[in-house]
């Protein structure tokens, strides 16, 4: 493969904002974005990184990703929930997204995690078999449920919580 698959590095948080924002594109939320570079540097690679990420480079460009971060569930124990796994469009079905799925795997694996999780969208059918067809359970059972900053805020001021 004429890819290399590494760790990410502080040097390129631009490229990870990038790849988010073409993703929040596809995904229909182009102006859904609110984290910046000097987020990303400083969440991911900082005295106590958030996030894990491998980058894909083709020709010293990164041209995917795979982010993800521990997190622990009270049936399995240790867990990491990727977050997002994306290829630029124009590397799309050239193996990038498998192998950047493989070096997740192999990570958490070897971290020995009891449970790798993530979400898809009901509409994205490549991903939904490419995750089937890797093994993973698509689960059609649970949501997801969120809640940002702004219902954070009006939640707790509804209750009168000091904030």
């Amino acid at each position: 493969m004429e890819y290399t698959i590494r760790k990410a590095e502080k040097t390129d948080a631009a490229s990870i904002l990038g790849l988010i924002q073409e993703l929040a594109v596809f995904e229909r939320e182009p102006d859904a974005v609110v984290v910046t570079e000097k987020d990303i540097e400083a969440h991911g690679f900082g005295s106590t990184p958030l996030f894990h990420c491998f980058v894909a480079e083709k020709d010293d460009t990164v041209v995917g990703m795979a982010l993800f971060y521990p997190r622990y569930s009270t049936w399995k124990g240790p867990t990491f929930h990727l977050e997002d796994l994306i290829v630029t469009e124009a590397h799309k079905g050239k193996g990038v997204g498998t192998a950047l799925y493989q070096a997740f795997i192999a990570y958490a694996y070897k971290a020995e995690v009891n449970r790798v999780e993530w979400v898809v969208l009901d509409w994205n059918n490549p991903a939904v078999q490419f995750y089937k067809n890797s093994g993973a359970q698509v689960s059609e059972e649970w949501n997801t449920v969120q809640m940002d900053r702004d219902a954070m805020d009006a939640y707790l001021k509804k209750r009168n919580e000091s904030i």
